[in-house]
C-alpha cells in the first residue's frame, strides 16, 4: 500500500508543481520573472517553517524520517538555486507562445533527460541505475508527446 501511496504524492507534486508555475507566471505578466520567482521563493519559505513547525507538533521523532546520518553534503544546500532559475525560466516560457501546456511538457521532457542521466551517472548522490530500452523508449515517447502538445495547435 505505501508504494501506491508514494505514486499518490508524486503525482500530487507534479499537480502542485503546474499550479506553482501557473500562478509564478501570472505574478511575472504584471512584473519580471526574477521578482515573481523572489515573491514565490518568499512565500515558499514562509510556508516550509509552518510545515515544519507543524511537522514537529504531529511527531515525537521528526529524526526519524532522516534517510542518511551525519552531516549532508555542501552541495545538497543548494538546490534553491535551480529551483529559482527554473520558477524564473518557466514563467518566461508560460508567458511565451508556448502556454502553460507547452511549457510544462518541455520542463517534463527536461526532468526525465536529467533524471535518466542522474541515474546512469549517480549524480548528486542518486543510486546508480543501468539505462534500459524502456527507458528510453520511454523519454522517447514523452518527447513526442510534448512535440504533439506543442505543434497540434494547442500552444500557440
Amino acid at each position: 500500500m505505501r508504494y501506491y501511496l508514494d505514486w499518490f504524492w508524486a503525482a500530487l507534486a507534479g499537480g502542485m508543481l503546474a499550479v506553482m508555475v501557473t500562478l509564478n507566471s501570472g505574478l511575472a505578466s504584471y512584473s519580471t520573472p526574477f521578482i515573481a520567482s523572489w515573491v514565490v521563493h518568499g512565500v515558499g519559505a514562509v510556508t516550509a517553517v509552518v510545515l515544519l513547525q507543524a511537522s514537529r507538533m504531529w511527531s515525537s521523532k521528526p529524526a526519524d524520517l532522516a534517510i542518511h546520518a551525519g552531516r549532508p553534503p555542501l552541495w545538497s544546500y543548494f538546490g534553491g538555486a535551480p529551483g529559482a532559475l527554473a520558477v524564473a525560466l518557466g514563467s518566461i516560457a508560460v508567458n511565451s507562445s508556448l502556454a502553460l501546456a507547452g511549457a510544462l511538457s518541455l520542463m517534463l521532457v527536461g526532468q526525465i533527460l536529467f533524471s535518466l542521466l542522474s541515474d546512469l551517472w549517480g549524480w548528486f548522490g542518486t543510486p546508480k541505475r543501468a539505462l534500459n530500452r524502456f527507458d528510453l523508449l520511454a523519454a522517447l515517447l514523452v518527447t513526442m508527446g510534448s512535440a504533439l502538445v506543442i505543434y497540434s495547435g494547442g500552444a500557440q
